[in-house]
């Protein structure tokens, strides 16, 4: 019986890094079958290569699971968050659950005025602040729109089983956008990823409609009246 990808990745994950020979003899194939599986699966993204260890003569190729490969393996990270939650929630009751969003909130904004700091204007705080975003997983970017604003755009949500379970955690987000980008800045949710009206509508990610601050009446520039001389007679 032919070894399938799933076989191959079980098998990564429990013996990788490991030779291209070891993974045909393991799962009874040919060396050549057993390559032309592994590259199928590195051009998908779900492993990756290295030199095996301890090889004598010309270096052998060891294969061992991406960062993509180990995702798919579930980690019960989503159910531990959902169930802690309710705990806090049934335990502790939702005053407790919202000082715990608001400690999280209080640390992230921390974290954000530190790396938005060097940045001069609301389009350079915007590219650090989906820089900050993606190391979290949320795999942001920006988008100018055509009336001079932005869109922050977030194609992951990392929390999306707590922030189902929670909805503090989207409205903290929102206020922490808030926050970070200074008084005057504008912004609302156009997209919501867990919202039941957005994944109705085919919605996959979530994204902020973000405004600049609209220019002060101190600001304008004041246009002064034209003196009009006195004609002379002649």
């Amino acid at each position: 019986m032919a070894a399938s990808d799933r076989d191959i990745l079980e098998l990564l994950k429990t013996r990788g890094p490991i030779s291209t020979v070891d993974v045909a003899a393991t799962l009874d194939v040919t060396p050549q079958g057993a390559r032309q599986r592994l590259e199928s699966l590195r051009a998908a993204g779900l492993v990756a290569t290295g030199e095996a260890k301890g090889a004598i003569g010309r270096p052998g190729l060891s294969w061992f699971l991406s960062e993509a490969g180990h995702a798919q393996f579930p980690d019960g990270h989503d159910r531990f968050a959902v169930e802690l939650i309710d705990i806090i929630r049934g335990k502790l009751g939702a005053k407790a659950l919202d000082r715990l969003i608001a400690a999280r909130e209080a640390e992230q904004r921390r974290r954000y005025q530190a790396a938005l700091a060097p940045a001069g204007d609301l389009r350079a705080k915007l590219q650090r602040l989906a820089q900050e975003r993606t190391r979290e997983g949320y795999m942001a970017e920006i988008r100018a729109t055509d009336d001079g604003g932005w869109l922050l755009i977030e194609h992951h949500c990392p929390i999306c089983a707590a922030a189902t379970a929670c909805r503090g955690f989207c409205r903290s987000e929102l206020q922490l956008f808030r926050a970070v980008l200074g008084p005057g800045v504008r912004i609302e949710r156009a997209q919501h990823l867990i919202s039941g009206e957005g994944l109705a509508a085919g919605e996959r990610r979530c994204a902020y409609r973000i405004e600049p601050p609209a220019p002060s009446a101190a600001a304008r520039p004041v246009r002064r009246k034209r003196s009009r001389k006195p004609r002379s007679r002649l």
